[in-house]
């Protein structure tokens, strides 16, 4: 499936949100400080897109998930990565890594 420009750029959080499960089973909390942590702070997600890409990426079957508790002693929902999920993150970080070639091809053009 060839992905076009946009759907690349809608489809960047999902790519991070699988990236991040595959560390071990997250709440959104979780899954929302880890890319903010591993960015440096540059990335920091809309709790309102983080889980419209959540629940898009359980409709796909990529994540599952299941109600346990946080670290706090709260109930939260935890997601983890599906098989399906391990092979879409493969395919999209391959179509994200040519993206970024060619927008960075782009703009160093003179």
């Amino acid at each position: 499936m060839t992905k076009t420009p946009s759907d690349l750029i809608y489809g960047t959080l999902n790519v991070l949100v699988l990236k991040t499960l595959t560390w071990k089973p997250m709440h959104g909390y979780a899954i929302s400080n880890w890319l903010r942590d591993r960015s440096g702070g540059t990335l920091t997600i809309d709790d309102a897109a983080l889980y419209k890409s959540l629940h898009r990426l359980e409709e796909q079957g990529a994540i599952e998930s299941e109600w346990g508790m946080s670290e706090n002693n709260r109930r939260a929902k935890y997601y983890r990565l599906t098989t399906i999920g391990r092979r879409q993150l493969r395919d999209e970080r391959a179509a994200f890594h040519d993206f970024a070639l060619a927008v960075t091809r782009v703009l160093r053009t003179v």
